[in-house]
């Protein structure tokens, strides 16, 4: 049997190597047009913000050892021009002697990845603007960075690997603007998630302009003048190119290997194209998204992986090995902070008409009382009907990491915010509290699930009449320090000797700091005959984050 595989990092290298572990007696060739196989792509701009010093620890296998180990004929600066699926054969350029042949394959495995945006610009070729997505393109920064003394950079877009380029920049000494043309950076989660991280990148003096596009560049001395939509400008030294990634689906433009709506190569459950002996893995694929059932691509390394040991098993067994689809599970540093993301944003699953309840707590990372806890926000989406959690988003400096891995298996398992409550951790003071903030998401789902809770949210504002009531239920110091418009101050505590100056017949309003005092204070006037009251979810701290 012969195998032949196009693309040689997460995707196509996981799948050699389990195709390898499964048929010692394959033939297996693996293309890569690059220099290099199996780098560790999501380290690059750590290593040009000198975390990563030794630039050979993001190469995890080198075309000689993969080849030593798996006994695979590994062809790097080898590029597939074209694929005759017809006749089961690959038409290749050998870029370093410029020699072109064929070869014949039993079985071929499509890992072409992705390709970054660059659109077409004034000026977008100058020197000094970059895109980032392999090793080479993270030589060329880190060379340029380098030699030119770089002051000021501009990253355009505020994606996962734009912030991280802009920490990594911005630790070097320079000057950093992120211009994002949305309303809001990390396209992944809802908008008030995101305005919290977006006042912690403000916080490090870091410029961050977002409903901006950029127009184009022009030459400025050494220098570039990046142009915008507002008829402004800023200089830079050098420019950073994070708008997006797109399939690379080139290769298939003369075959009928079918693509799919959103614009990926197609496959089955079993990660086979429209052709039976053509598979497909990695950033190139669309699939269904298993909560919306909506075509989908992910550009993950962790779901690339995983598809081609998948992939491997059904080529060399049949195909048994289902994949059920990807949650985008994904998780970023940006300067101190850490956000995380399971699941389908709010905004994406009301796009997708799948009804859900959207809910934000704020909770410690482990016990108050033992030195260093430190705030998480927490916002979960999940059904009306039965809690199946569909979402979880959090923002947070310390334990993010453990907290969405939880989220996540839960969503991927179809589970409800039931299992929230009664998730059992692993409890000490410097880890946790007796009730982790995974239970904390739960219990707040539960009781709106239950009617026990009826909640507001903090974009809500402007649809509540000038005769209901917003009462405020901090302390009278948190309140003086700043307060919602319009809002009344009455301490949780006091309530109940003040429900004479709370009519019943008007819609009561309530927020605390985060949520859990605007609660009891809702628990204290349901039982006493109040009929419409509701409790902002998330708080004055996430209603200041969202507007300010």
């Amino acid at each position: 049997m012969k195998y032949i595989i196009i693309g040689a990092v997460a995707g196509g290298a996981s799948t050699a190597a389990r195709l390898r572990r499964l048929d010692e007696h394959a033939e297996i060739i693996m293309f890569e047009k690059g220099e290099y196989i199996s780098y560790a792509n999501c380290g690059l701009p750590y290593y040009i913000g000198d975390v990563i010093k030794d630039r050979n620890k993001l190469l995890i296998q080198t075309a000689a050892s993969f080849n030593q180990r798996f006994n695979v004929d590994v062809r790097t600066l080898t590029e597939v021009q074209s694929i005759d699926n017809i006749n089961k054969s690959v038409f290749v350029l050998n870029q370093k002697t410029g020699e072109t042949y064929m070869e014949t394959y039993d079985k071929l495995i499509l890992s072409p990845g992705a390709e970054p945006i660059r659109p077409p610009l004034p000026g977008i070729t100058l020197d000094g603007i970059f895109t980032l997505r392999n090793v080479n393109d993270t030589d060329y920064i880190k060379s340029f960075v380098n030699q030119k003394s770089v002051k000021k950079a501009v990253v355009i877009g505020g994606g996962f690997i734009g912030l991280e380029m802009a920490e990594n920049l911005h630790d070097l000494g320079m000057q950093v603007s992120i211009i994002e043309m949305g309303n809001q950076i990390l396209a992944p989660v809802d908008y008030p998630i995101a305005a919290i991280v977006q006042q912690h990148i403000r916080s490090k003096g870091v410029e961050l302009k977002l409903n901006t596009a950029v127009t184009g560049f022009e030459k400025n001395g050494d220098g570039i003048l990046v142009k915008y939509n507002t008829d402004q400008s800023i200089e830079a030294d050098v420019v950073i190119l994070s708008i997006g990634v797109k399939p690379d689906t080139r290769l298939l433009q003369n075959t009928n290997i079918q693509l799919g709506p959103a614009k990926g190569i197609w496959v089955n459950e079993f990660l086979q194209t429209s052709d039976p002996d053509v598979y497909a893995v990695g950033d190139a694929i669309e699939f269904e998204n298993p909560i919306t059932h909506q075509s989908m691509n992910t550009y993950l390394a962790g779901p690339a992986n995983k598809q081609g040991r998948i992939c491997a098993n059904n080529v060399v067994m049949g195909n048994k090995h289902s994949y059920k689809g990807a949650i985008n599970t994904a998780i970023v540093k940006v300067f101190d902070m850490t956000v995380a993301v399971a699941g389908t944003a709010s905004k994406y699953l009301t796009r997708g008409n799948v009804p859900h309840i959207v809910s934000t707590i704020h909770s410690g990372s482990h016990a108050g009382y033992y030195l260093g806890a430190q705030q998480m926000s927490i916002q979960i989406a999940f059904s009306p009907e039965d809690g199946t959690l569909l979402s979880a988003q959090i923002a947070g400096f310390d334990g993010v990491d453990k907290r969405i891995d939880v989220m996540s298996s839960v969503i991927s398992r179809k589970s409800t915010i039931y299992e929230l409550t009664e998730f059992e951790h692993a409890y000490a003071p410097p880890y946790s509290s007796a009730k982790d903030p995974v239970n904390m998401a739960g219990f707040v789902a539960e009781n709106i699930l239950t009617k026990k809770l009826n909640i507001f949210y903090w974009d809500e504002f402007s649809k509540i009449s000038s005769d209901d009531l917003i009462i405020d239920v901090r302390t009278s110091d948190e309140f003086a320090k700043g307060s919602i418009p319009n809002a009344i101050n009455i301490p949780v505590d006091e309530i109940r000797n003040k429900l004479s100056e709370i009519s019943k017949n008007k819609k009561i309003h309530l927020y605390c700091q985060a949520g859990l005092r605007g609660y009891i204070a809702q628990r204290i006037l349901v039982q006493t005959g109040y009929e419409k009251v509701s409790n902002l979810s998330g708080g004055y701290q996430l209603w200041e984050a969202c507007t300010s």
